[in-house]
């Protein structure tokens, strides 16, 4: 277990330079087009294609993973199978969307402008071909992870947001808009030859085409099809919020675009660190039937997951709109903007840690075999609640109560994982660790009471000082209070770094 910590560290730092390197590209885009039409046509282009991709891609691997230490098959033959399976189905799909590109796109954008349509179409078939090189890099980065490489996969995301960004800062100043979807297909191809290089070495790899029927590849589909309609409603997260943003007015998709990305940076490289270590290591003690190791990960992780995303949930709160003015209030992106993005900021940043849990539990019921329920669960939060929310309050909030419905939904759905995985599977998140629990909200509610007094005492008008300034007082107060209430976590990281530091003497 200790060894966890370590590894989660390692990769945290790739996905960092990784993620940092992809909000570098919505920052570029935001202070290059701000919140226009033209901003609203590269986010609404993508929004398609990047969901197929996070969908059938994640649902694929994740599947793959389950069934990788399970099979009864020779492991080459049934990479081999995978292969075929996902690059016929994903071929197929882009095909179908891209002839019913029309329909599709005034279906769900609803542009009524002709030449912005016309840039939003051109796009969007730019972007399209992307899927399918995305998915299998998806696949291919599981294939690295159940290897324990989980370097090499989350470099391979660093490769493909470089490459985007590269590229589309480059083609975007003499081309346009159209620059950013050149540079999403160029990407992808720089992504998924970077991951062909990268699984040469696994011994198993084998890219040749196997179109013979195996119970693995019953399995598959089995696994794969209910997370994919789960991940289909969670990703329609933000298909829902394209629907309804794009029904007020110019701006409003593209500030909703940032705030979301915002509140998801700091989300996906904690979630993303820990969820990439864990998940094959859970899938391995579910094969050997180590139950004792099961709990103590899904503990630890949830443990973990909390203490890392609290001081970012709570200071984007509190420090929404010098978080905005830093990052985007540039050029094309004004006051105006700001005050779009920040309110929207403010909620997001609250669903940090239920997103990021809701994820991260439902590794533990695929893990089980069990991919139906978390899917159940989004179908009613996404469709149920969530519009529900936003349709009762979006005459009165506007775009806040897209934002609104994304948290409601988020925790409601969290709470239906955390009941349900308890009294089906035995797995306890209190059992024997209230006093854990207990100490932890304590925490929890001190911090928040600590930023509340930063953001009224603490007002500059430089808008980097201020940032900085406010930064470091609430991370050091976040440091006092863990060693304050000794929690293990760091405990541990302040020993290694003893340990290395006095090595070193």
């Amino acid at each position: 277990m200790k060894g966890i910590l370590k590894i989660i560290g390692a990769v945290a730092v790739i996905n960092i330079l990784a993620r940092l390197v992809g909000f570098a590209r919505e920052t570029y885009i935001g202070i290059e087009f701000g919140t226009t039409v033209y901003s609203d046509s590269i986010i609404n282009a993508y929004t398609i294609p990047n969901f197929l991709y996070l969908v059938i891609g994640g649902a694929f691997t994740t599947a793959f993973i389950s069934i990788y230490h399970k099979t009864s098959s020779s492991l080459t033959e049934y990479i081999q199978r995978t292969f075929t399976t996902i690059v016929v189905s994903i071929t197929l799909i882009v095909i179908l969307f891209m002839v019913l590109a029309d329909p599709i796109l005034m279906q769900f954008f609803q542009v009524e402008d002709q030449a912005e349509y016309e840039m939003l179409r051109s796009l969007y078939y730019w972007m399209m071909p992307s899927t399918i090189m995305l998915v299998l890099s998806t696949w291919m980065s599981g294939i690295l992870n159940v290897q324990g490489r989980y370097h090499l996969s989350a470099f391979s995301v660093l490769i493909y947001n470089g490459s985007f960004l590269l590229v589309s800062v480059i083609l975007s100043i003499t081309m346009g808009p159209i620059g950013m979807g050149i540079g999403a297909l160029a990407g992808a191809i720089c992504m998924f030859l970077f991951l062909v290089y990268g699984v040469r070495n696994v011994k198993e790899m084998s890219f040749k085409p196997n179109f013979k029927q195996a119970e693995d590849q019953k399995m598959l589909w089995k696994v794969a099809l209910p997370i994919m309609l789960g991940g289909a409603t969670a990703q329609l997260y933000i298909l829902i919020q394209r629907f309804f943003t794009n029904m007020l007015e110019a701006g409003v998709p593209s500030a909703m675009n940032y705030a979301t990305k915002m509140s998801q940076f700091p989300q996906a490289i904690l979630m993303t660190a820990v969820t990439t270590v864990i998940f094959p290591l859970l899938s391995k003690k579910e094969g050997e039937g180590d139950t004792e190791s099961v709990k103590q990960l899904y503990v630890r992780g949830m443990r973990l997951l909390y203490l890392l995303v609290l001081p970012v949930s709570v200071f984007f709160y509190f420090q929404a709109e010098g978080v905005v003015r830093i990052i985007f209030e540039y050029k094309e992106f004004d006051e105006a903007s700001t005050a779009i993005t920040a309110p929207l900021l403010q909620v997001f940043s609250t669903t940090m840690f239920f997103l990021a849990a809701n994820t991260y539990i439902t590794r533990f019921y695929y893990a089980k075999g069990n991919s139906v329920l978390p899917m159940i669960f989004s179908i009613l939060t996404v469709f149920g609640v969530n519009i529900a929310v936003v349709m009762a309050t979006i005459d009165e909030m506007g775009a806040n109560a897209v934002a609104l419905g994304t948290l409601i939904s988020a925790i409601v759905n969290f709470l239906l994982l955390v009941i349900v995985l308890q009294s089906k599977y035995q797995l306890k998140l209190l059992d024997k660790n209230i006093g854990q629990l207990f100490k932890l909200v304590i925490i929890g509610l001190i911090f928040v009471a600590i930023n509340w007094a930063i953001a009224q005492w603490i007002i500059i008008d430089q808008k980097w000082l201020h940032i900085i300034v406010t930064f470091i007082v609430a991370s050091i107060s976040y440091m006092l209070l863990l060693f304050a209430f000794k929690m293990d976590e760091l405990q541990q990281i302040t020993s290694k770094v003893k340990g290395k530091i006095s090595r070193k003497k």
